[in-house]
């Protein structure tokens, strides 16, 4: 078998991986959106299964008003004393100097839950990890924080003993043990033990096309006795721009019970439009921060390599051990909303599906009226990930707003800045309802049909809306029958739902591009939309 990479497409950044016994395990950064962390398991690290997310109430996470990309910054997964760890970060400031975030540690005998409620541990940065050494204690590891404008902000990685009688830190056992090279923006840290040596892996240069994972090794966990491995980085592609994975690092290193290694870590695939230049530009991600795994081998120094070089590659061995592992062979699906839970790809924002956001099951999704898709606070949006850069998107909704102050319909969601929808709404005018499509580019609000909006004849009960999703474009249909489907003529570029679009305005720009179903209504009268169902189909590539 093959590791084809990435082995988690779409929006799966920041990946901590773990083995326990014969299966390995993925934790992913969510950021803003609910339930908070993304998990999967396999036995042989190419297929993959999704399991029910670790924070699924308020009570462990509640980001209400959390700014777009704040949230769960790279959570870390480990296995000790017969139950699973999991430390996570919530962020609640991206921009300026100070990050306000506090980390949390839950605890599962079992993958799947239930998960306890969190505990506190402290605020001095993010990124944090554990570590179990093998004389039973236990450290936290995390990148430190430095709001003080005339240091740098990456303040190196902060060492703290847990206390696991008291289920507390230890502060005065803090110390720095590693500054990182002068590349800076060193964190993502986690520390593993082997032949007496303890490796600090930890990624730098930020999470964009300079990113990079680098090693130090120490004998130690006295305060700076890391040094840098010989050739570092360990991994990057600051220097392949033409190879089809970018921005590796931020990971985890894992065995596999014969005693091979891999690491698992983030990626992303940006494309680029012809009239731009691919190493100026560098590309437009989409998907957003993927998840790829490396095979590595040791040097004969005891510093572990990347096979194929630190580039990495698309196509890796499979373990020899490996135990197929039987997954979905694809990402299409089709939800009639017969459950009366969401399905483990959907997703809300900073807080749980509610019924203040409407109800599911018995054949529907209602959704309630509430504030715009740029409101922090309430919010009645359902969204999974893109997962292909070639995808049609399809549902039908039943609404019958009395004003224009009430929509609902499908949307393409990068975060409260950036998003377009097609959606159906009252046009006071001429007394009918329409469909407009409309799209927020840093809150610049463009309604594209404005008076020559669609109008929904009387007899039509329900809208079909349909997105067509083509890599640089894409563009939404509708159809009143469901059967014979009309292009509307807007085509908007599909750079401003990635990275590195947003990056250029704004500091939080770590998710991704999410297709959903929305409805407002800022009349504050809670007019309510029924979906009849939601389809997902991904073409190939070149389609």
């Amino acid at each position: 078998m093959k590791i084809s990479n990435p082995v988690l497409t779409g929006f799966h950044a920041d990946p901590s991986m773990i083995r326990v016994e014969d299966t390995y395990y993925i934790a992913n950064s969510t950021f803003d959106w609910f339930p908070g962390v993304r998990l999967h398991e396999s036995k042989d690290l190419v297929h993959w299964n999704t399991l029910p997310s670790p924070l699924s109430r308020v009570s462990q996470l509640d980001m209400r008003g959390n700014p777009s990309s704040g949230g769960i910054w790279a959570p870390d997964l480990s296995y000790a004393d017969g139950k699973f760890w999991l430390v996570y970060t919530d962020v609640k400031i991206t921009e300026g100097s100070f990050k306000d975030c506090v980390n949390y540690l839950v605890t599962a005998t079992d993958i799947r839950g239930p998960w306890s409620d969190p505990i506190r541990i402290n605020g001095v940065g993010f990124d944090s990890s554990l570590f179990h050494d093998d004389d039973g204690r236990k450290y936290l590891v995390q990148q430190t924080w430095d709001f003080r404008e005339y240091h740098h902000a990456f303040n190196g990685i902060t060492l703290t003993e847990f206390d696991t009688a008291t289920m507390r830190l230890k502060p005065e056992t803090a110390r720095t043990l590693w500054d990182g090279t002068a590349v800076k923006v060193v964190e993502g840290p986690h520390i593993y033990k082997k032949d007496g040596w303890y490796y600090l892996f930890a990624a730098e240069g930020g999470t964009m096309y300079e990113h990079q994972e680098s090693v130090a090794r120490s004998k130690t966990l006295d305060e700076r006795s890391f040094e840098v491995m010989p050739g570092n980085p360990f991994l990057g592609n600051y220097d392949t721009p033409d190879f089809y994975l970018q921005k590796q690092g931020h990971g985890a290193l894992v065995d596999t019970p014969s005693g091979e290694w891999y690491y698992a870590s983030l990626c992303a695939r940006p494309w680029h439009h012809d009239i731009e230049p691919v190493h100026g530009v560098r590309g437009w991600c989409t998907l957003g921060r993927e998840t790829s795994i490396q095979k590595v081998e040791w040097d004969e120094d005891g510093w572990p390599r990347v096979v194929g070089g630190r580039g990495g590659q698309r196509y890796v061995e499979a373990p020899k051990d490996a135990i197929e592992t039987v997954a979905p062979e694809s990402r299409d699906e089709h939800d009639e909303f017969e459950a009366d839970a969401l399905g483990v790809n959907w997703n809300t924002l900073r807080v749980p599906f509610t019924e203040a956001m409407g109800s599911v099951g018995g054949g529907k999704l209602t959704l309630r009226g509430q504030g715009s898709l740029c409101n922090l606070f309430e919010l009645s949006l359902v969204a999974r990930r893109w997962q292909a850069f070639n995808f049609d998107a399809e549902t039908k909704v039943e609404f019958d707003p009395n004003s224009y102050m009430q929509m609902a319909g499908l949307t393409n969601y990068y975060n409260t800045l950036c998003w377009s929808w097609a959606f159906v709404t009252w046009d006071e005018k001429r007394e009918t309802r329409v469909i407009e499509v409309a799209q927020n580019d840093f809150d610049q609000y463009t309604s594209f049909l404005k008076d020559e909006a669609i109008v929904v004849p009387p007899s039509a009960k329900a809208v079909w809306l349909r997105v067509k999703v083509r890599t640089k474009y894409y563009s939404y249909e509708y159809s009143f029958d469901g059967e014979n489907f009309t292009e509307i003529p807007v085509k908007l570029d599909a750079k401003l739902l990635s990275d590195d679009y947003v990056n250029q305005r704004y500091g939080g720009f770590f998710t991704g591009a999410f297709v959903g179903l929305a409805c407002v209504d800022l009349s504050g009268y809670g007019a309510t939309a029924d979906f009849d169902h939601f389809d997902y189909r991904e073409l190939p590539d070149g389609e």
